[in-house]
């Protein structure tokens, strides 16, 4: 059985099994409210563990829905390579849109860091509740295009402190910066087999000496053209690009 065409879509972060009927958490009560859905309309279900699950509504109230799971569909949308988005914490709502954004692209996990010249500096419960919240984002993001493999929003890291912890890890390292002599063209061919790192800066970008940690780190300074792009315009260009290279369209 394949998902019904054009049916909405949406993350259940529980156990689903065919022939089975769930309980829908209330924001997605609540977005079946506001899309109109009726009982009898069909839905699709993911997990974030694999695959989807075409489902069934069958009762629709004001704090409360049922629906019956029909099966179970082994269908991945994801690129042959996975990146990582070590991202300095952008101002505003750019953060959002940044995510959302390298969700579509693809993206495999966010790291976010607070380096030297971030403008936003988030600690404690403020923090958490910020990465709670990206993590919707990132939910959100994977209902819309098609995604049942849901990226990780890590807890937000000094920089100093996630630059020592990756230096034994086996990955491809690269760092924007328009300093760089290197271009887009160093980068391989096709897509490594271990995991690539790509490492931005906020606004400002990062300083001379996080940039020489990233170095001595096994980061490798690539610079994308003449023109010097915002923090969330940095990596979804990359993002993009690398989909074009190593064939993750």
């Amino acid at each position: 059985m394949t998902t019904t065409a054009g049916a909405p879509r949406f993350f259940i972060p529980d156990s689903l099994q065919p022939d089975s009927s769930i309980s829908l958490p209330v924001d997605v009560i609540r977005h079946l409210q506001v899309l109109r859905i009726k009982p009898g309309d069909s839905i699709t279900l993911f997990n974030g563990l694999g695959g989807e699950f075409p489902a069934r509504l069958e009762d629709l109230a004001k704090k409360h829905a049922i629906a019956t799971v029909l099966a179970h569909v082994p269908r991945e949308v994801e690129p042959p390579y996975r990146v990582v988005l070590a991202q300095g914490v952008a101002g505003g709502d750019k953060m959002d849109w940044l995510i959302e954004k390298s969700v579509e692209l693809g993206v495999h996990a966010i790291q976010p860091l607070t380096t030297e010249r971030c403008v936003t500096r988030l600690g404690g419960e403020r923090a958490e509740r910020r990465v709670a919240h990206w993590q919707a984002v990132v939910s959100a993001a994977c209902e819309q295009c098609g995604r049942n493999s849901v990226p990780a929003v890590a807890p937000i890291m000094a920089f100093s402190d996630w630059i020592s912890s990756v230096r034994d890890e086996r990955q491809t390292r690269v760092l924007l910066s328009p300093r760089a002599s290197e271009g887009f063209e160093s980068l391989p061919a096709t897509a490594p087999a271990e995991p690539v790192v790509l490492l931005i800066g906020p606004e400002g970008g990062l300083s001379n000496q996080e940039e020489e940690q990233a170095g001595e780190a096994g980061f490798a300074p690539l610079n994308l053209g003449q023109r010097v792009l915002r923090t969330e315009t940095a990596g979804i260009a990359t993002l993009a690009a690398l989909a074009t290279r190593w064939h993750g369209w």
